[in-house]
This record gives structure tokens, sequence and C-alpha cells, in this order.
């Protein structure tokens, strides 16, 4: 079992990273290697699936985003954005996968669903435009998903336990491990641009106005692939962190242990609790009071007629 970063900064150097976690996976559960990377090869096309639907755009369940990714891509293909084309389709890919599961689709959650635009936005954009094989994209996720379960060792990632930071920042820190390994650097690189992604997304709160998925975590997905790509850039360039990616961690754990209940995926604050975020919110509520009536209502009717039935 690979214990922290530190234990697996000694257990792979020199080595490929995404061999480290395929050895202990198979060592700790006993799925051979062969196993997890079909598994993975389906994630991947699962990934690229649902970033070709998602640029269709269509509203979303709550009717509050859906055609952000539409948007971003018509701009790309004519010629009106300024930003280099890896950044455009991380953000445009990240904005994709949101959209799909803003709108219910099937989507790969990596490694929660409200944060499930991050890593394939940066990873299939990198591998398009990089020319990059496929297979190193497999291998990539599997970089991915390590560096997620070492986090999970002390962190709960999820908004309700910690904030945003729980989602979006650990995988954004994923994302960027997975780049560095993707472009070549050691195993040091990535767990460098781990900590870079994640010590700049401490104290990130949760605050989905409605309570629902929409926003802001559809365009935060798009920000924090960016994100991740820097920190993948910066680690790959020779910065490190001057705090240790265990530190770091340890870091997020207490802040969002610190966090006030409103701030964890409770809509209870910050952007939920604006005038527009209430109002959006008062809406939601009197929209699913609606529903719930009408399915009440039916139900009744359905029953009246049964009576009525017997009855007879």
């Amino acid at each position: 079992m690979i214990e922290s970063f530190a234990h697996l900064d000694q257990l792979a150097a020199g080595r490929d990273l995404a061999d480290v976690f395929l050895e202990t996976d198979e060592q700790e559960h006993g799925i051979p290697a062969a196993q997890i990377l079909a598994a993975l090869r389906k994630r991947r096309e699962v990934m690229r699936d649902c970033i070709e639907r998602g640029k269709g755009g269509g509203q979303s369940m709550g009717k509050l985003v859906g055609n952000e990714a539409k948007l971003l891509d018509e701009a790309f293909r004519s010629g009106r954005t300024f930003l280099d084309p890896l950044t455009i389709k991380a953000e445009l890919y990240a904005l994709s996968v949101m959209g799909e599961n803003s709108r219910m689709g099937v989507i790969v959650a990596a490694p929660t669903a409200g944060a499930g635009g991050v890593v394939p936005g940066m990873l299939l954009a990198l591998e398009e435009e990089r020319n990059v094989d496929p297979e190193k994209t497999v291998r990539a996720l599997v970089v991915a998903g390590g560096i997620g379960s070492i986090i999970a060792l002390s962190a709960n990632i999820s908004g309700a336990a910690g904030g945003c930071q729980n989602e979006v920042g650990v995988a954004s820190s994923m994302g960027a491990a997975a780049v560095a390994y993707m472009m070549g650097g050691t195993p040091a690189d990535s767990i460098q641009a781990a900590a870079l992604a994640l010590k700049n997304t401490l104290g990130l709160v949760c605050d989905p106005v409605g309570g629902l998925v929409e926003v802001p975590c559809v365009k935060r997905n798009a920000l924090f692939a960016v994100h991740g790509l820097t920190a993948a850039q910066l680690a790959l360039a020779g910065v490190k962190s001057v705090i240790p990616m265990d530190e770091v961690v340890e870091a997020m754990v207490r802040i969002g242990r610190a966090l006030p209940r409103g701030l964890k995926e409770t809509a209870e604050g910050g952007l939920a609790t604006t005038a527009t975020g209430c109002a959006i919110g008062s809406r939601l509520k009197d929209e699913a009071n609606q529903r719930r009536a009408e399915r009440a209502a039916e139900r009744e009717r359905v029953a009246h007629e049964r009576k009525e039935a017997v009855s007879s």
C-alpha cells in the first residue's frame, strides 16, 4: 500500500509512475494490470463520447446552464478566441462533460460528478493537441487515479465534507500529475504538479445555487482544467511547491473542517445566497413543489379510477 506522497516519491524514483500504481493495485486487490488498463480504455472512450455529445449543448435539468460548450466551440471554430488551442480545448471539453452531467448524461466521475470535467478536459485536449498516443492517456488515467487514491486516504473527496477544494481542487491536482506524466515528467514532477494545483485551491467553497450541480460548478470545471495545466507546466519547468504534497493534503483537510456548514454543498452560503441565487433557489423550490403536487394529484386520480372500476 502506498501510504503517502513521500512514500510514493521513494517507491517510484527512476520508474514509470503508472507501472508503480498498477503493480500496487495488483498486489493489494489482485486485479491484473491488463484488466485495469482495459477498464480505463473504456472510460477514456466514455469521456471522448461525452465530450462530443456535450459540444451540442442543450438545457440543463435546472435550466440554469447548458449551452456554454456550444458557445465556446462556435467561437473557436469561427476564429473568435484568443487563447492557444490547447487551453481552449481544455476549457471546451470540461464544459462539454459538465453540460452532459447537468442533463443527466453518462460521464466518468473523476473523482466526482461535480468535478467530472477537469481530468478529461485536460487529458483529452493534451492528447489531441500534442499528438499523444491514446494508450499514454490511458496510463495517465492510472496516474490520476493513483494520486486521487492517496489523497483519499486522508480526505473525504466531496464538497459536503470539505468544500469544492475537495472536488475540483482534487480533480485539478489529479489532472496536473497526469499531464506531467503524459509530457514525459518524472514521478517527482507529477507529485510537484499535484501539490501546486491543490495548494492553490485551498479554501475553495462549495456553494451550488439552488442546490444543483450547475452554478458555479459547470464553468468552474473549465477554469480549473486550465489551472491544472498551469500547475503541470510549472512543475515540468522545475518549479517546486515549498510545502510538500502530504502537508498540502493535511492543510486541505483542516480547512475543510473549519469551513462553515453553509459553504459545504448546503446552498446556505456563498453564491447560493446572493440576491440572484436566492431568487433561483425560490423558483426551483416552487417548481419542485408544483411537480410534487401534480404527482400527488395523478396518484389520487388513478386511485379514484380504480375504486370506481371495482365498484362498477
